[in-house]
């Protein structure tokens, strides 16, 4: 075999392809490799629904010689009923996260803008830049979405504004009103991308709105995963919602036979069990509120925590003890979450919610360290 020669020419990319960096997941290991308790990717504590494991071993699943529905034609049924809305204006993706690229790529390219806050999803500039897009970043008011400083950000050239609704890695929400507000005053050309992952683990009374803006606007576009509360991380299936005009757009540019057999076929069980996804709430909602109130009290010490409405919590680490020893020390104990401090985060720790144990553990490893 040949070696590559040298002085070969290769093939180069768009200049703004090398301006990206790859997403960067959470970590399941330590340093040494040691497999760890795995807190830092916002999976779903409580596993599966038992009846979207079960639907993997039955009906078409079963047979992986044939190509899936490319249009996900039964899982969109299910998604519209559930949430009454039409199915002729959903797209299925491979995790939200296909939807929210291809937006990007959608409406906008070289000598556009894409909008979004500061400590906002990862994902976001990827897009941008992915279509060769400018992305630009707006201030965040206290590590939550300032509608103000969003708006004050919007020229000629914005094309997509992205909002995640709750926020990603912060937690924190935009209420109704707000968002309602933001979208009234972006200009009809824009769209209005709000990524809601994280949706269901939001309280009833703290319902958006987003849906209804998409339904009744030509401009919006919402996305949902079954990565979280329904437990299909590795499934990777997600949804949109939109107009005709945005989501036919959206099936030009996704992939071909995008969502799996097996995926497709978990993910409307999934959807049969509400159940599930109500006790995955409660659960989240009992040890996040129990855990964010045990930090609190760390306060004095420069432990403090922003108040979230998703699956995990946002430590902020501003005085003696840093987030860089409180990450390495939860190492220690068994435990890895994310320290992003490729966002501007290398203060605080984003730590999902686990079971009981996990929490009531590391709640004393931050005590500890604090005490010490």
């Amino acid at each position: 075999m040949t070696s590559l020669s040298q002085s070969e020419p290769l093939p180069q990319p768009k200049e703004w392809i090398e301006a990206i960096h790859a997403y960067v997941p959470g970590k399941s290991t330590g340093d040494d490799g040691k497999p760890l308790i795995k807190l830092s990717a916002n999976e779903n504590p409580l596993g599966s629904s038992a009846l979207a494991l079960a639907a993997r071993t039955q009906g078409a699943a079963t047979d992986p010689s044939l190509y899936p529905d490319p249009d996900s034609t039964m899982l969109r049924d299910a998604i519209g009923a559930l949430h009454g809305l039409d199915p002729a204006r959903i797209v299925c993706g491979t995790g939200s996260g296909e939807l929210l690229t291809i937006a990007a790529s959608a409406f906008a390219g070289p000598g556009d803008e894409v909008v979004y806050v500061r400590y906002g999803f990862s994902l976001y500039e990827i897009a941008a830049r992915r279509c060769g897009a400018t992305p630009v970043v707006a201030p965040d008011n206290f590590y939550a979405t300032d509608v103000d400083a969003l708006l004050a950000c919007i020229t000629d050239a914005t094309r997509v504004v992205y909002l995640a609704n709750p926020n990603n890695p912060t937690g924190t929400l935009t209420s109704r009103a707000d968002l309602a507000r933001l979208h009234a005053a972006l200009p009809s050309q824009v769209l209005l991308v709000i990524d809601q992952a994280y949706a269901e683990y939001v309280a009833a009374t703290d319902e958006d709105g987003a849906l209804d803006l998409a339904r009744d606007h030509g401009n919006v576009l919402v996305t949902r995963t079954f990565a979280k509360a329904y437990g299909l991380a590795g499934d990777r299936v997600g949804w949109g919602y939109g107009s005709a005009h945005v989501t036919g757009l959206l099936n030009r540019l996704r992939g071909p036979f995008n969502v799996g057999l097996t995926a497709q076929a978990a993910a409307l069980a999934a959807l049969a069990d509400q159940e599930f996804v109500t006790r995955s709430a409660a659960h989240n909602a009992l040890w996040r509120d129990w855990f964010t109130t045990e930090v609190g009290q760390l306060g004095n010490h420069g432990v403090t925590v922003v108040p979230s409405h998703a699956n995990f919590v946002l430590v902020l680490f501003e005085g003696s003890l840093s987030a860089e020893a409180a990450f390495n020390a939860l190492m220690k104990a068994g435990y890895i979450v994310r320290w992003p401090k490729g966002q501007g985060l290398g203060h605080a720790l984003r730590i999902t919610i686990g079971h009981e144990a996990d929490m009531r553990a590391i709640a004393a490893v931050l005590r500890d360290l604090v005490a010490a």
